[in-house]
């Protein structure tokens, strides 16, 4: 996977990896449940000096209370019952790479500092051990929860929010960047296609303009559901509104419900580009075609595709955004 989107506020978080990629830094992820957070945490580690060492992701969430402490720093034999030999941890499997903790928050208070000590001095003991580990490990954390705010409620540990949070990145929700939302659809159903090896059509013009007006809880995730539900579901390659996910189809059905401004604004001249070039590869380069797509008069469809350096007969009407090197696609 990649990151895609030209919005603004994309724009930022590209520019903010870029600089810190290739640092040992630590660095703090928030967004949303399905922004992509893992993404961005492989993106710094794939640009970093690290590039050629493993990189190890560990869901704190997801290991118990009791065992945590086990899968970060290993254990040796007999540690506790059932220890029946020594294991790594994942410090020790990530040694020379990128350590990557999701959902930090989860992590318990007794831990947050233990994790701290490696942080600060780069050394850390297995469970049921006395001899101290150089640990060579860059961590990356992330969070979908208000840190600052478990902080303040005594629930996360202040030294460790800002030991990890040397450079901090927020991943915008895609309610916030719809003008993302027809790159990232368009990409998306190729890679699904791809994958289950089914020949699709372009997104129908109501698809598209289902997925604008549908304000994405679940994020880039719940539309990739979202496009590959429309993939599996298709007869004959064409896609039909009618396989929307009903919360998507529910978005809109029976009401005309206008599409919203992020509050942070848009890149409008970025998204009405990437309309045009749809709708020209929608429409197989047929101009009147495509300008009848979009709900535009002729003349003026033919002056934006002058204004967007389009008018010739060999421009790139492709969907993908530019090129951002090993980090991003933009």
């Amino acid at each position: 996977g990649e990151l895609i989107g030209k919005a603004p506020s994309m724009q930022l978080l590209y520019r903010t990896m870029q600089k810190v990629a290739a640092t040992d830094a630590t660095v703090l992820i928030a967004g949303e449940s399905g922004t992509g957070k893992e993404l961005v945490a492989r993106s710094l580690h794939s640009g970093s000096n690290r590039a050629a060492g493993p990189f190890v992701a560990l869901n704190c969430a997801a290991i118990p209370e009791t065992l945590i402490e086990s899968e970060l720093f290993g254990h040796e034999r007999g540690a506790f019952t059932g220890a029946h030999r020594r294991r790594e941890g994942r410090f020790s499997e990530a040694e020379g790479g990128t350590l990557f903790l999701d959902e930090i928050a989860s992590m318990p208070l007794p831990l947050q500092s233990s994790l701290l000590r490696v942080l600060q001095e780069r050394r850390f003991t297995r469970l049921g051990g006395t001899g101290e580990i150089s640990s060579d490990v860059r961590v990356v954390a992330a969070s979908n929860r208000d840190l600052p705010q478990m902080v303040a409620d005594g629930l996360f540990r202040e030294d460790l929010y800002y030991r990890l949070n040397v450079v901090g990145l927020e991943i915008p929700p895609l309610r916030s960047r719809r003008e993302d939302v027809p790159l990232l659809a368009e990409t998306l159903l190729e890679r699904s296609a791809r994958a289950h090896g089914i020949k699709i059509g372009s997104l129908p013009v109501e698809i598209l303009r289902r997925f604008m007006e549908y304000h994405w809880p679940g994020n880039v995730r719940e539309l990739a559901n979202a496009v590959e539900r429309l993939v599996l579901l298709a007869e004959d390659g064409a896609l039909q509104a009618g396989d929307l996910p009903p919360e998507v189809a529910r978005s809109t059905v029976g009401s005309a419900v206008p599409f919203r401004l992020p509050a942070e604004g848009l890149d409008w001249e970025s998204m009405e580009g990437d309309l045009l070039r749809q709708a020209l590869k929608r429409c197989d380069g047929n101009r009147a075609a495509a300008a009848r797509l979009l709900g535009l008069a002729y003349k003026a469809f033919l002056y934006r595709l002058e204004k967007y350096g389009l008018a010739s007969d060999d421009s790139d009407i492709g969907t993908e955004g530019p090129d951002m090197g090993n980090i991003t696609r933009g």
